[in-house]
C-alpha cells in the first residue's frame, strides 16, 4: 500500500533481493511485519486495560478512607433527586414540586435540573448492575462487590411484574431468564452507586478521549479531490491553511517538497502522495491513543470532578462531552471510494458516502442528547461543534460530507435536546445557542450553491455571484424576522455566568455569581497546577497539528484548544474543559514522536489492516502459484504494488547505487536508535514524576468537605464529623416541618441529610430571595430576627474559622445590597461591612450573623436570649444551631394554605411570602443584570458603574468605608463597638509591653484557656483575628496563651501565637517560661 511503508523498507528490500534470496525475503518480511503489527495492537489493548484500571483506582481514595460518603454540596442535591426518581419513577419525577427547599416559594425540581446523571444512576442500580453481576458471577466467575446484596432473581421477576412493583416488563423477563439460568440478582444500593459513578465515568472518559486521539492522529488518505480541494476535504494530513483560497494551493505544493526531503533524509514516509486508504491501527495512532489515555487518566484537571463520592454533573458530563467530540470527528473521516467512481456529489443526488456521513452525524446528535440531559455545559459543546463546522467552511474545506454530518447532528441533537424539560425551546430562543442555528442555516445555503454550481457547470465567477445573491437574500429575510421578534422578548438573555466570559474584567456585575470562588478567573500557575507537564506539551502538539497533521477531524482540536484555553482563563472552574484537549494534544505529540522512533528503528510504518491485506494478496498470487487470467493478473499485480511497492523497476537499479542506499539506511537506523534511547531516558523520569504528583493531588482532592481527618497532639488520627452530625441532630431533634435558615451553600446538605426545609440552596435561581436571606443574616440582630421569625424556626451557622460564615459575610451583605440598596447606600461592594485589621466595623459587629457566630467566644458579644436560644454546638465548634424564639405561627400557616397553582388541579403550585414580610419586600429593587434586555425594570447603570468602580480599586473603597466608620464612632457609637476595640495596625512593641504588665483573671482569659485546653484551633484563630491583643494577655499567675499551648502540647497554636509576636522567653510569677513547661512535659 503506497505510503503504508517507509521508503527505507523499499531500499532494504532492494538490497536483499539477490537472485535466489528475493523469494525468501518476499515471504519472511511481510510475516515479520504482520507479527509486529499484531504485537503492537495486543500491547495497546493490554496497556489500555492497565491505564483504565489506574484511572479507576486513583479515584477511590475517598471511598477507601471515608467509606461510601457523598462529597461537597451539590452532590447531596443530586443524590436526593436520584433517590426521588428511584422511589417514584419518571412521571412523578418530572412533576415534582419540592416544598422543602426555597421556603416559602418551593421549586419545581423535575423541570429545573439536568436529569441525565440521575437517570444513569437509577438505571445502573435497577437494571444494568444486577444483570452484569449475575452474568459475570455465573459465566466468568467474577467476584461480586461485598457491598452488593444478593436476592433471588425469581422473586425480583415476580415483584417487577406485579402491578405495584414499579418495574418494567422487559426487566421482569430478564430477571426470569436469570432465574432459570441459576443466576442471582445482586443489587448495590443507590448511595454506593452514586459514590462510585464518578470513578466509573472517569475511566470511561479516559477511554473515549484516547479514541479521539486515535481518530485525529490517523492518516486515512482517502476522499481525495473531495469538492475539488485536492484531498483537503478528506482524511489526508496537511497544513491547516491548505484549503484556503488563493494561498492554500501554494502551501500544499511546497509542503509536499518539504515532506519529500524529510522522507529522503530520515528514511521514513512523510509524503501524502499515495492514494491508498489506511486504517486507524497505525503505529503513531495507537501510541497517541495510549499517551492520551495515560494523561487523561490521572491529570488533576480531570480528577478534580471525578473522584469517588463527587456525585456531580461534571463527572458524567465529561464522558458525554468527549463522546460527542469523538462521534463528531468520526463523522468527518469520510468513506473510501471504489476506483473509478466520482468522489464528489453531483446536483442534488445523495450517494452512499453522503448518507453514511449523515448517519454518523445523527449518531453524534444522539450522543449530544445525553450530554444535554446531563450538564448545562451542553451549550459549550454545541457551539464548539458549530464553530468547527463554520471554520472548515471559511478555510475552504466545505464538502457534502461536512454538510451532511453537521446537518444531521444539529437536527437530531436539537430535536432530542428540546425533550429535556429544563431545556425546552431554549436552543431556538437563547442568544447563547443561536450561533449553531446560524451555522446550520448558512451551511444549507452554501451547500445549495455548491450543488447548483456543479449541476449547471458554473464557472468560479458565476458561482461566487450565486453565493452573494443567495446569502444576501437570506440575510435580508433573517433581519426582518429578528426585527419582528426582538420587541416581543422572544430571544432569551445571556446568563451572567456566560456574560462574565466575554467582559474585560473578571467580574460579571452580579455579586451572587461573583461570590462563588470557582467563578473567578484562573490565576497564574493554574494550568501548571491542574495540567502539570501536559501544559508544557500542549503548545508543541497544537503547532504540530496546525503545521503538518491537520485534516477535517484533527482541525477540531485546534478550535477546541483555543476555546478551552480562553474560557478556562476567564473562569477557573472551566479548567475542567482543558483536560481532554490538553491530554489529546500532549498525547498526540508524545505518541507521534514515539511512533517515529519505532518506525525509524524498524524501518516499517505498520498498519494492521494493511498488513493483512498484503498477506491476502501474497497468498493469492505468490503462495498459491496458480495461473491467472491476463486481466486478473494485472489487477492483482497493481494491488500488490499499492500495498508493498517493490516494483520490478527497482531490481534494475545498479549495484553501486543499491550499496549507497543501503549504507544510508544503516546510518539512519543507527541514528534513530540513538535518538530513541536518548528520548526514552529523558522522558521516563519526567513521566514518573508527573504520575507521582497526580497521585498526590488525587489524595488531596479526595477529601470530602463534609468530614475530614486530622491528628491530635499525641499523634492520634481524629475524624472530624461536625457538619454531618449537626445535620443528623436536626433530623432527630426538630419537628418534621422545621425550617432551617442557613446560607445557601449548605441548603443541599441540610435537606438531603436532615430532611428539613431550607430557605435557599445552591440552585441560586432566585436572586431576590437570596438577597432577602442575606439581609436577614447581615442586618442588625433585631431587624434580622423580625425577618427570620416569619420564615425560619432555626438558624444554622458554620463557625469553624477559615471559610466559615463570618468569612463569607461580606459577600452576603453585597448580595443583599444588590436588592435592598439602603443597606450600603452609595457603596455596591459594601466595603464598610468588613473587618480591617481584624476588627469588625460597626455594621458587621451589630449583625445577626456576627452576634450568633461570636456569642460567648469574643468577650462582650452575647446573643439576645429573648430572640435566639443556642440549642446545639458541634464537638469541635464548627457548627452552631440556634432556635428562633417568638416564631410567627400565623405566617407559617398562611404560607401552607396560600399556594397558587398555575391551573386548577395542577402540580405546579408555588408558595408566597407571608403578609408579615410585605413591609420588607416593598423596599426591594429587583436586580437587573446587564444583559437582561428583556427585563421590564428600569436600567441600573449607576449601580453597575459604582460596583465595577469599587471592584477595580477595592483599597480606595475600603478607605472610604474606614473614614465613614471613624466619623460614626466619633459621633457616638453603640457600646458594643467599644467592647470590640483593637488597633487597625499591628501592635507596637510598646503596646505589647503594656499588655504584658497587666496580670488579671477575667472571663476572657478563662475563654482562652478552654479553647487551648480543648484544642479548638479554629475558634482561637477567629478570636485573635478580631482581637489580636488577647494573644499577649496574662492571668494573675503570670501565665497566658503561650504557656497553656506549651502545657497542653499544641504546636499549631504555638505557631499561631508566634505569628502574633508572642514570646516564649517571658516568665510567670514563679520564673517559669513556656519552654520550661514543654521540657517538663517531655
Amino acid at each position: 500500500m503506497a505510503g503504508a511503508r517507509p521508503r527505507s523498507s523499499n531500499a532494504d528490500d532492494k538490497v536483499a533481493a539477490a537472485p535466489g534470496v528475493g523469494g525468501l525475503f518476499e515471504r519472511i518480511i511481510p510475516a515479520l511485519r504482520l507479527i509486529l503489527a499484531i504485537s503492537l495492537v495486543c500491547a495497546t489493548v493490554v496497556q489500555s486495560r492497565t491505564i483504565l484500571t489506574k484511572a479507576y483506582s486513583i479515584r477511590l481514595h475517598a471511598i477507601e478512607n471515608y467509606g461510601f460518603v457523598i462529597h461537597e454540596f451539590d452532590p447531596y442535591f443530586n443524590f436526593r433527586a436520584a433517590q426521588y426518581l428511584y422511589d417514584n419513577g419518571w412521571d412523578k419525577f418530572v412533576r415534582w414540586f419540592d416544598y422543602k427547599v426555597w421556603y416559602p416559594l418551593g421549586r419545581p425540581v423535575g423541570t429545573t435540573i439536568y436529569p441525565g446523571m440521575q437517570v444513569t444512576a437509577v438505571w445502573l442500580t435497577k437494571s444494568w448492575l444486577p444483570v452484569w453481576f449475575g452474568v459475570g458471577e455465573r459465566l466468568f466467575g467474577m467476584t461480586v462487590p461485598g457491598n452488593a446484596v444478593a436476592r433471588s432473581a425469581r422473586e425480583v421477576s415476580m415483584a417487577l411484574s406485579s402491578p405495584t412493583g414499579g418495574g418494567s416488563w422487559a426487566m421482569s423477563k430478564v430477571a426470569s431468564f436469570m432465574a432459570s439460568a441459576g443466576m442471582k440478582w445482586n443489587e448495590m444500593s443507590l448511595n454506593d452507586v452514586c459514590c462510585l459513578l464518578p470513578a466509573w465515568f472517569g475511566a470511561l472518559a479516559t477511554l473515549v478521549t484516547g479514541m479521539i486521539a486515535l481518530e485525529c492522529s490517523s492518516d486515512f488518505r482517502y476522499d481525495i479531490n473531495d469538492n475539488d480541494n485536492d484531498g483537503v476535504g478528506g482524511g489526508r494530513f496537511g497544513s491547516v491553511l491548505d484549503g484556503l483560497p488563493l494561498v492554500g494551493g501554494y502551501i500544499a505544493r511546497y509542503s509536499r517538497v518539504v515532506r519529500s526531503a524529510l522522507s529522503l533524509i530520515s528514511g521514513m514516509d512523510y509524503s501524502s502522495g499515495s492514494s491508498s486508504p489506511r486504517s486507524s491501527f497505525q503505529t503513531s495512532s495507537l501510541l497517541s491513543m495510549l499517551a492520551t489515555m495515560f494523561f487523561m487518566s490521572i491529570v488533576p484537571a480531570h480528577l478534580m470532578r471525578s473522584v469517588g463520592g463527587g456525585y456531580d454533573n461534571e463527572s458524567v458530563a465529561m464522558f458525554a462531552m468527549t463522546s460527542v467530540f469523538y462521534a463528531w470527528t468520526r463523522s468527518l473521516r469520510g468513506v473510501p471510494c471504489p476506483p473509478g467512481t466520482d468522489k464528489r456529489d453531483s446536483g442534488f443526488d445523495l450517494p452512499s458516502r453522503t448518507r453514511i456521513a449523515a448517519a454518523r452525524g445523527a449518531l453524534a446528535g444522539v450522543v449530544y442528547f445525553y450530554m444535554a440531559a446531563s450538564w448545562g455545559g451542553y451549550v459549550f459543546v454545541v457551539n464548539l461543534v458549530a464553530a468547527h463546522a463554520a471554520s472548515l467552511v471559511l478555510l475552504g474545506r466545505h464538502s457534502s460530507k461536512l454538510h451532511a454530518s453537521y446537518t444531521a447532528f444539529y437536527v437530531v441533537g436539537t430535536a432530542l435536546a428540546t425533550r429535556v424539560p429544563v431545556i425546552g425551546l431554549t436552543p431556538l430562543r437563547s442568544l447563547e445557542q443561536l450561533g449553531p442555528m446560524l451555522v446550520f442555516l448558512g451551511m444549507q445555503l452554501v451547500e445549495y450553491c455548491e450543488r447548483v454550481g456543479k449541476r449547471d457547470g458554473l464557472s468560479k465567477g458565476r458561482l461566487w455571484a450565486l453565493r452573494f445573491r443567495v446569502i444576501g437574500l437570506a440575510g435580508a429575510v433573517g433581519m426582518v424576522v429578528v426585527m419582528l421578534l426582538w420587541p416581543t422578548g422572544f430571544f432569551g438573555p445571556i446568563s451572567s455566568r456566560v456574560r462574565g466570559l466575554f467582559v474585560k474584567h473578571t467580574k460579571t456585575g452580579n455579586p451572587l455569581v461573583d461570590s462563588v470562588a470557582e467563578h473567578q478567573a484562573a490565576q497564574e500557575g493554574s494550568y501548571e497546577q491542574y495540567l502539570q507537564i501536559v501544559a508544557k506539551l500542549v503548545p508543541y502538539g497544537f503547532g504540530m497539528v496546525t503545521v503538518a497533521f491537520c485534516n477535517d477531524a484533527s482541525s477540531f482540536l485546534l478550535v477546541y484548544g483555543m476555546a478551552a484555553y480562553y474560557f478556562s482563563l476567564k473562569m477557573v472552574r472551566l479548567i475542567l474543559l482543558t483536560a481532554p484537549i490538553a491530554s489529546v494534544l500532549g498525547g498526540m505529540l508524545v505518541g507521534r514522536v514515539a511512533g517515529w522512533c519505532i518506525e525509524g528503528v524498524c524501518g516499517w510504518n505498520l498498519d494492521l489492516f494493511n498488513e493483512l491485506a498484503w498477506i491476502k494478496g501474497n497468498v493469492g498470487i505468490i503462495s498459491l502459484g496458480k495461473k491467472k487470467s491476463k486481466d486478473t493478473s494485472k489487477s492483482d499485480s497493481k494491488h500488490i504494488k499499492d500495498v508493498n511497492p517493490t516494483s520490478a523497476a527497482s531490481t534494475s537499479t545498479k549495484p553501486h547505487v543499491l550499496a549507497a542506499k543501503g549504507f544510508h539506511m544503516v546510518f539512519v537506523r543507527a541514528a534513530w536508535i540513538i535518538v530513541s534511547y536518548y528520548l526514552y531516558n529523558e522522558s521516563l523520569p519526567k513521566l514518573n514524576e508527573f504520575s507521582e504528583k497526580c497521585a498526590q493531588m488525587a489524595v488531596g482532592m479526595s477529601h470530602p468537605t463534609i468530614l475530614f481527618k486530622t491528628r491530635s497532639q499525641d499523634g492520634r488520627e481524629i475524624l472530624v464529623d461536625d457538619y454531618r452530625q449537626a445535620y443528623l441532630w436536626l433530623g432527630e431533634n426538630t419537628p418534621e416541618d422545621a425550617r432551617i435558615m442557613a446560607w445557601w451553600d449548605y441548603g443541599y446538605q441540610i435537606t438531603a441529610i436532615a430532611n428539613r426545609t431550607t430557605i435557599a440552596d445552591g440552585n441560586t435561581w432566585n436572586h431576590e430571595h437570596i438577597a432577602l436571606l442575606g439581609r436577614a443574616l447581615t442586618s442588625p440582630l433585631k431587624e434580622g430576627h423580625r425577618i427570620a421569625r416569619h420564615i425560619a424556626d432555626y438558624v444554622l451557622l458554620w463557625t469553624g474559622g477559615g471559610g466559615d460564615d463570618m468569612a463569607k459575610s461580606p459577600h452576603l451583605r453585597r448580595i443583599a445590597n444588590s436588592v435592598y440598596r439602603t443597606l450600603c447606600p452609595g457603596d455596591p461592594t459594601c466595603s464598610e461591612f468588613s473587618a480591617p485589621g481584624g476588627r469588625p466595623t460597626q455594621s458587621m459587629a451589630e449583625s445577626l450573623l456576627f452576634r450568633l457566630h461570636s456569642n460567648g467566644i469574643i468577650p462582650g458579644v452575647n446573643v439576645d436570649k429573648n430572640r435566639f436560644k443556642e440549642v446545639y454546638k458541634s464537638e469541635h465548634g464548627l457548627v452552631r444551631i440556634y432556635k428562633v424564639l417568638s416564631v410567627s405561627q400565623e405566617s407559617k400557616e398562611w404560607v401552607l394554605n396560600n399556594r397558587v397553582c398555575d391551573a386548577p388541579g395542577s402540580w405546579f403550585c408555588p408558595g408566597q411570602y407571608p403578609p408579615g414580610l410585605q413591609k420588607v419586600l416593598k423596599e426591594k429593587k429587583d436586580f437587573k443584570q446587564l444583559e437582561d434586555f428583556n427585563a421590564k425594570t428600569e436600567a441600573d447603570d449607576e449601580y453597575q458603574r459604582k460596583y465595577f468602580e469599587h471592584l477595580s480599586d477595592p483599597e480606595k473603597a475600603k478607605r472610604r468605608a474606614l473614614i465613614k466608620e471613624q466619623k460614626e464612632r466619633g459621633m457616638g457609637s453603640d457600646s458594643l463597638q467599644n467592647v470590640i476595640d483593637s488597633p487597625l495596625e499591628p501592635l507596637t512593641k510598646e503596646q505589647i509591653k503594656l499588655i504584658n504588665q497587666r496580670w488579671e483573671d477575667n472571663e476572657v482569659m478563662s475563654t482562652i484557656y478552654e479553647l487551648i485546653k480543648t484544642n479548638q484551633l479554629s475558634q482561637l484563630e477567629l478570636l485573635l483575628e478580631n482581637q489580636p491583643a488577647i494573644a499577649h494577655m496574662r492571668s494573675k499567675d503570670g501565665r497566658g496563651p503561650m504557656w497553656w499551648a506549651h502545657e497542653h502540647g499544641r504546636p499549631m497554636m504555638i505557631k499561631l501565637l508566634k505569628s502574633y509576636g508572642v514570646s516564649e522567653q517571658l516568665r510567670d510569677k514563679d520564673g517559669i517560661t513556656p519552654l520550661d513547661l514543654t521540657s517538663d512535659e517531655l
